[in-house]
């Protein structure tokens, strides 16, 4: 069944558009914008041509969507494959499954999204021009890697991103940024190198860099000691990027350090591709050796969780200083540990549920992400100490919309029911109970019932941010304002800035009206942003009520990946 019946050939044309027109996009805007284009100046030109260049292709993108076959997704479609390096046998193959599909359309609704909000919000930096031809080819070379079928050529998109997102943090990052891209760009590439290595041995060892014909043969070309370091070799360079713990420690300075929607795309985007090869390579072309070390990735995956919700309930409490953007980014490490456990028990259900967390993820984190950073432009700051207000001034009664989808956000992050963050959990849990052939059923158990422990510490940290950032506290009396001590104090003169006062945080809308020492109110939610933000929430709320629809996707091609591409 297909929403619109469209053509192979233009199913094809559609598929290549999306992988290489943000590539084009790139090298167009580093060119002088047409005269009738120019708009206001050219700043502006080069940002509008970012958001009609991501919007084509998010349009492509669905399009795509529209005309897959949901009958058959399990099957290879739109596919391209044309010989590229003959002596190598390395092929220009590209194709989409239920697997690749969500993500594909995820990547491009988020960079859409990105270039958007940039369009209104541009972060201080150099060039708006050398910004959005990173952006576009950060874009290209993560939709490369979800259609790509080759070895090589996934190799090569994989490592296409690491640089547009190193200059991203480098130029446009806050404080610490230059160390922060540093560690990124520096455990990225050793855990590439290593990963070359193992897809190298693979191809060398079966003759073939064919991804589909790799997992049809599901090992049987590879001994299992082959496979045991093949696994080795490529998990180290995908674990890294997922991040597993405890290779995760560059993430955290990444998100901080990262502009607004260089952390979206970091923690939206970039952080699935690590998770996409275990799934689509590991688990299919070499299911001994993932089945020797799945134990050991549970179990890293597992102290991911625990340590990540620690880390983010020690940066939650009073006095901690903790930065409320560093904090989510921890949360990343304890999500993705779901995904990770979901993937180590190899079951349909574990990896249907590790693929349900990826896209959940990275619609609820991308979303926080930007609330995060429309946070610190209003007050100048995430530190979580200062954003529960000493003088009780909290997002709920500054800026109710704002707090109120900050708050939404928050309990879709900690797996509340009918939200798209409890089915991709409640899966992987449900997968690691009885986890695949050959596992050991106690050890999964006992990791799933740490598993478990981490969602109720997800809850109790997620619950605090909301509790201190959304509500406030209230300070002792000595630390009160002195017009709230004393109320014949309410006419005295204050100085223009003083805690308090409507000129006294970065982004206060002062009311002229206001009564002395009424608590000065933020910017609410702006148009723009909510045109940014909207889409995410939704999404959110479809996919918690109808995880079918995805799942639908998703079941069968998992089923025939790990059946070894037996129907």
């Amino acid at each position: 069944m297909t929403v619109i019946d469209i053509s192979p050939s233009v199913m094809q044309f559609l598929l290549a558009f999306i992988v290489v027109a943000p590539l084009i996009g790139a090298l167009a805007a580093l060119l002088p914008a047409p005269p009738g284009l120019k708009g206001k100046n050219p700043d502006q030109a080069v940002l509008r041509h970012g958001v009609t260049v991501t919007g084509a292709v998010l349009v492509a993108g669905i399009v795509l969507a529209a005309g897959f076959d949901h009958d058959h997704p399990a099957t290879m479609q739109a596919t391209t494959d044309i010989s590229w390096i003959p002596a190598l046998d390395v092929r220009i193959h590209l194709g989409i499954d239920g697997i690749s599909l969500p993500l594909l359309v995820l990547t491009a609704l988020l960079t859409f999204l990105c270039a958007l909000y940039s369009y209104f919000k541009l972060p201080a930096g150099p060039s708006p021009k050398a910004f959005v031809a990173l952006v576009l080819v950060l874009e290209s070379g993560t939709l490369a890697t979800f259609a790509v079928l080759d070895l090589l050529l996934f190799f090569l998109a994989f490592e296409m991103v690491l640089i547009p997102m190193y200059f991203l943090i480098a130029r446009w990052g806050g404080d610490q940024r230059q160390a922060a891209a540093w560690k990124f760009i520096l455990y990225t590439l050793l855990g590439s190198v290593v990963m070359l290595l193992g897809l190298l041995l693979i191809g060398l060892k079966t003759g073939t860099f064919d991804m589909v014909a790799l997992a049809t043969d599901n090992g049987r070309g590879l001994t299992t000691s082959v496979q045991v370091i093949a696994v080795l070799a490529i998990g180290v360079g995908l674990a890294v990027k997922t991040p597993m713990w405890p290779l995760h420690s560059w993430l955290p300075d990444a998100h901080t350090a990262a502009p607004t929607v260089g952390s979206v795309l970091l923690a939206g985007v970039l952080l699935k591709m690590g998770t996409y090869g275990f799934v689509r390579i590991l688990l299919p072309v070499a299911p001994d050796g993932m089945r020797t070390f799945a134990p050991y990735l549970a179990a890293f995956a597992v102290v991911g969780i625990v340590y990540g919700s620690l880390a983010c309930l020690a940066l939650a409490r009073t006095g901690a200083k903790g930065d409320l953007k560093r904090l989510i980014a921890y949360s990343s490490v304890g999500h993705m540990g779901f995904v990770l456990l979901g993937i180590a028990t190899m079951t349909p259900t574990g990896v249907n549920g590790a693929l349900f967390a990826n896209i959940a993820h990275g619609l609820i984190t991308g979303l926080l992400f930007f609330l995060v950073g429309a946070v610190k432009d209003r007050y100048g700051t995430a530190d979580l100490d200062t954003l529960a207000g000493a003088t009780g001034a909290a997002l709920y009664g500054r800026a109710p919309r704002l707090g109120a989808l900050l708050a939404f956000a928050a309990v879709a992050s900690l797996g509340l029911p009918g939200l798209a963050g409890f089915w991709g959990e409640m899966l992987t849990l449900f997968g690691a109970y009885s986890p695949g052939e050959g596992l050991s059923r106690p050890a999964f158990r006992t990791f799933m019932a740490i598993g478990a422990f981490g969602t109720l510490l997800t809850a109790a940290y997620m619950l605090i941010v909301v509790r201190r950032v959304c509500m406030g506290e209230h300070a002792p009396p000595s630390r009160l304002p002195l017009d709230e001590r004393d109320p014949r104090a309410a006419d005295a003169p204050r100085p223009i800035g003083t805690a308090g006062s409507p000129q006294g945080a970065p982004g206060t809308d002062p009311d002229p009206q206001a009564a002395p020492g009424a608590t000065p109110q933020l910017a609410d939610i702006h148009p723009y942003e909510a045109a940014a933000w909207t889409p995410l929430a939704v999404l959110t709320v479809v996919a918690g009520l109808w995880p079918a629809v995805l799942l639908g996707l998703t079941d069968p091609a998992v089923q025939q990946l790990l059946a070894g591409g037996k129907s």
